[in-house]
């Protein structure tokens, strides 16, 4: 018949609870314990309650200190490398904006090469072709129209007859010749009237 193994017993927890829900002091690996009653009564020597362990010890206070300098400096090379992606997102922006006006200008260039285009330019700075003739429309005070300037009413020009230049010329030279007498000027107060 083959030799049935035994397990060695488990060393009793401290505060003499036993492991895993087992009664007794039996477990898988253990060594017998020196902790076991001898005597046969049934009872364990008495542990000394009031020592209890410290809360943090000497390793748990170096963890501590080296995880603090670890989130430190992780701190520190984040923000850094937050402040160099906002900076290169800013930078590719501007290289954004600049190819954009690349793009136009070598548009604008095309353009230039197109010879209606330089004809059409041309013509809005008021450049005529060979044969041509320009005519230019003045307002009333002679300055030219824009292009897109409307004419008033020819009804409305001819109701208003125009003045010649030498008209006016000529009232200044009867105003210089015939001053007006120093009673037409209105006299100034010699009294404010406070009267309500």
């Amino acid at each position: 018949m083959p030799e049935s193994r035994r397990t060695p017993s488990r060393a009793p927890r401290p505060g003499g609870r036993p492991g895993r829900g087992r009664s007794g002091s039996t477990g898988r690996g253990s060594t017998r314990s020196s902790l076991t009653d001898t005597s046969g009564t049934g009872s364990l020597p008495a542990v000394p309650v009031g020592r209890r362990r410290p809360r943090v010890t000497g390793r748990a206070a170096v963890l501590l200190l080296v995880l603090s300098l670890l989130t430190i400096s992780y701190a520190s090379s984040m923000r850094a490398y937050l402040d160099q992606r906002s900076h290169i997102d800013d930078l590719k922006g501007q290289i954004a904006l600049r190819q954009a006006r690349i793009d136009d200008l070598e548009r604008e260039k095309r353009r230039w090469d197109d010879p209606a285009f330089v004809r059409q330019q041309a013509r809005d700075l008021n450049y005529v072709m060979p044969g041509e003739t320009a005519y230019v429309v003045l307002d009333e005070d002679g300055k030219p129209l824009d292009s897109e300037a409307k004419l008033s009413d020819p009804a409305e020009a001819a109701r208003k007859a125009p003045t010649a230049w030498w008209s006016t010329a000529w009232k200044s030279v009867e105003l210089a010749g015939n001053p007006p007498k120093p009673g037409d000027k209105p006299q100034p107060a010699d009294k404010i009237d406070e009267t309500p």
